[in-house]
Order: structure tokens, then sequence, then C-alpha cells
């Protein structure tokens, strides 16, 4: 099979399974798995015809409107195409799959033909439409759309960034229809609020309204910023950097109970419930390791204000997946080659990745709820029980 090609549907493919990652069957298994590959077929490149082995997916998701069962759909080669894919497209995939720039002329000249005049000239100017598209994005007008919810994360790439402790911070949304979008992209300080700060105040400055619910894990310097910038946006802890951060302080003979019992806080049916569980959890291990309780009763109205929402949102609300999925296919390709090339570049090819990635992304449960609880509506044990106009009234 042709190598470059093959690379990229491989990473297309690892990224549709990580951003799934999470869905599990009344088992506890992944409904969406690799299930080796479909029969060869021939492509049509510059070159000539090529065979292609693609990667085989079952998703066992059933649509809930339809009853049909879902299905992968390779946006690089879809079932039906005979020819290749654009390079537009592919190189991006190519680079976080661990070549460098300077690799991509020898990679590509079987894959394209030699009268496809690609050269390293060629290369410039695609990585220098990308790093132009990536700068036009951070700089687009944000006042049209209202992010309801948000997630951040600073994300650790093995990539060339200015600086050897530099991350991506990232930030997605989710706007009032109910869909998911990323909203920034930056490099920056994980830890760091002046960093954060920029960005956040970047964003309000082209118009972006305070989010409702901000999602992220403790640690990150964004809370300082996000109280800055947008003092009203209530504050959620990721509960799976939670989970690690307790987890790291007990021994691990401890660990797999100590795991069950904080599942049984963010899993209650709703906060009554989980404070009920935090309580127990408090009492069978404050008296060994006062230091793993104090993590969870420090920060218990940050870890569970998700219960102010509606139920259906609850499992998008918990966590920082959405950015952990997308990201973690490209954390798993991108590696530090000579000839890596600058940041920039880098970056760019890195938002091209995320922005292919974001036409699979899916709207959050129950769409249609998001709108109300920009609007003010009140939920109580994940149900609602104001409508806007009662709460105005």
């Amino acid at each position: 099979m042709d190598r470059p090609l093959a690379a990229a549907l491989e990473a297309e493919v690892d990224a549709y399974i990580a951003e799934l990652a999470g869905q599990r069957g009344d088992d506890g298994r992944r409904l969406v798995v690799r299930n080796g590959y479909h029969q060869p077929r021939k492509v049509t490149t510059a070159a000539g015809s090529v065979e292609v082995r693609a990667p085989r997916v079952n998703d066992k998701r059933v649509d809930a409107a339809t009853g049909e069962r879902k299905r992968f759909s390779s946006a690089i080669l879809p079932p039906w195409a005979r020819k290749s894919p654009k390079i537009s497209e592919v190189l991006p995939l190519l680079y976080l799959h661990g070549l460098s720039s300077g690799d991509f002329v020898p990679a590509l000249e079987q894959f394209l033909g030699s009268s496809a005049g690609l050269s390293p000239a060629t290369v410039t100017r695609l990585t220098g439409q990308w790093q132009a598209d990536h700068k036009a994005f951070g700089e687009r007008d944000l006042s049209a759309t209202d992010y309801v919810y948000v997630w951040a994360d600073g994300i650790h790439l093995r990539i060339r960034l200015s600086e050897a402790k530099s991350c991506v911070l990232v930030v997605m949304g989710v706007r009032a229809d109910g869909t998911k979008e990323l909203i920034a992209m930056a490099d920056g300080y994980r830890e760091s609020a002046e960093s954060w700060a920029d960005l956040l105040r970047d964003c309000a400055r082209r118009g972006m309204r305070a989010p409702v619910l901000a999602v992220g894990d403790g640690a990150l310097g964004f809370w300082k910023a996000l109280a800055e910038v947008f003092p009203e946006t209530r504050h959620q802890r990721c509960w799976v950097h939670k989970t690690a951060n307790v987890l790291n302080v007990l021994p691990k003979s401890a660990q797999p109970s100590a795991r069950k019992a904080l599942q049984d806080i963010y899993n209650a049916e709703d906060r009554e419930q989980a404070l009920k569980a935090v309580a127990a959890f408090e009492k069978a291990y404050g008296a060994k390791w006062p230091k793993a309780v104090k993590k969870i009763t420090d920060d218990v109205d940050e870890l569970l204000a998700f219960y102010d929402f509606p139920a259906e949102h609850w499992v998008h609300l918990r966590t920082t997946n959405p950015i952990e999925s997308t990201f973690a296919t490209v954390r798993l390709r991108t590696k530090v080659t000579k000839g890596a090339g600058s940041a920039a570049a880098a970056l760019a090819m890195v938002f091209k990745l995320v922005e292919s990635a974001q036409a699979r992304w899916r709207a959050v449960n129950a769409p249609h709820l998001v709108a109300l609880v920009r609007a003010g509506a009140r939920f109580e044990r994940g149900r609602l029980v104001e409508r806007p106009e009662a709460v105005a009234a």
C-alpha cells in the first residue's frame, strides 16, 4: 500500500476512535474499536494506480432517531473514492504522523508523481497557507457566536514550540444550538495565568460573551484568568484530572477501591447523593490519607457544579474529554524531528488536523436545552423546573 496515504488513513481512524473512547455499552466495553482492514482496492494517483487497504472501524453505536447503526466514513478517502485525496488534506496528517517537513518531498513523490510539481517550494507555500489560515482563525469576529459551555486545557505536544515548557492552550465550546466548536488555540504556558489571560482577553476583545460554565483541570492558571476576564462564569473541575491527582497520593493497594469511591461521587443521581458519596469517601480514607481526601473536599463546589445543569449534559461537563480525545492522536503522533520546522508551522498543522476533526464532532445530548441554559432556566436534579420566562417573571 502507498505509505503516505496509509499513514494518513491510520491517523484519521485513530483520531476517530480516540474521540469516542468514552462511549461504552452496558457491558462496559467500548462501542467504537478498530476491526482490521477493508479489502484492498485500487486508487488512482498521479503516479498511477496503487493498492489501498483502508483501516476498518467497528462502530456499535445506534442512531436514536433512525435506529440504524452509525458508521465511520473516511474524509480522506471515502468508500466510493477511486482517486487520491488532496495534498492539502494529507500533509498535516503526515506531519503529525512523524514526518518532518524535509521528508515530504521524497515521501510523496511516488504518491503524487513527479509531474505533480511537488517541491520544497510547494511545501513551503502550503505550510504558509496553513499558517495564514491559523492566523485568520485567531483574528475572526466572535460576537455572532454564543458559547454557553467551554472546555480549556493545556496540551503538551512533542513539537518545537518557542520554549521547552510551552504547550498548546486550547479552548473548545458548545454553541447555543448544541454543536461543538474550536474557539481558540495558541502557544503558551500551561500553568501561566498570564498566558491564559492573554488568550481570554483576546477572545473577549473579539466579541466573545462570558460562558455559563467552564470546565478545566484544577492546576491551570486558567481559573485565575477566567475570574479576571469572565468573572460571572461558573467553574467545573475535570474529574479525570482530579481522579488522577487523588490516586497519585494513595498507595497502589488502595487505588482500585478509591477509584470506585470517586466514581460513586460523579456518577451519583443528583447533588445530594453525590455529597453523601463525598462523606463516605472522607470517612473511608480520611484517617490514613487526609491529603487525598482534602483534594476532594477543598474543591467540592467546583467538582459538583455540573449537577446544576441538564442531566443530559452531565456526561459532557464532568471532564475535559472533548479536548483530550481530540488531541489524543495528535499527542501520540507528534515527534521532535530534525528539521521539524518552526513553532508557527507546527501549530498551523495541528490546527489543520483539529479543523478536519471538527467536522466529525457530535453535538451534545439534548442540544435544545443549551439555549435554555443560556437564557437562565433552572434545573434541579438535572430536570428543568423553571423556563426562562418564569425566571424573568
